[in-house]
């Protein structure tokens, strides 16, 4: 699929950890919404690439998830996995959401940090070429909000509608 890879171009990733994503082919918008505002094209729910029935979270929806986990949301979400670079400290999964750290590719073709960070695309702009994302870190008990090219490969989760 254009504007997804699997992280290091290979498969196997794929496998593992899923597939990334630039945020337009997140979205299911066109490509030149990496680089231009296209905040009237975002509806509500927006499906996104996500199967019908579920759709892309905006920042709200995980401001939302992360208030309800509480403290230490992080290590509640991660996945209870050895793919985690943890030195141990794994997720406890304490709420089935089984976050993977599928790292990230920039927009020159570059992978980064598989096994050490997951990050998620957030339907919410952040200005023409620039959306907020959630990324949990593989040594860190938290979840944080931040912004980044959308033209950067992320992975995403689908919330059911």
């Amino acid at each position: 699929m254009e504007g997804s890879k699997c992280y290091g171009d290979d498969p196997d990733n794929c496998t593992k950890y899923g597939r990334l994503y630039n945020w337009a082919t997140a979205m299911a918008l066109p490509s030149s919404c990496n680089s231009n505002t296209c905040s009237s094209q975002v509806q509500p729910k927006h499906k996104g690439i996500c199967p019908s029935g579920w759709h892309l979270p905006n920042g709200a929806e995980w401001t939302a998830l992360t208030t309800h986990v509480g403290s230490t949301a992080g290590t509640k979400l991660k996945a209870n996995s050895d793919l985690w670079n943890s030195n141990g400290k794994k997720g406890t999964d304490q709420y089935e959401f089984s976050a993977l750290p599928g790292g990230y590719g920039d927009s020159g073709g570059s992978f980064y940090d598989v096994g050490r960070y997951g990050n998620w695309w957030s339907t919410t702009e952040n200005g023409p070429s620039i959306a907020y994302y959630r990324f949990i870190y593989y040594n860190d008990d938290d979840v944080y909000n931040s912004i980044n090219p959308k033209s950067y490969l992320f992975s995403v989760r689908c919330l059911q509608d």
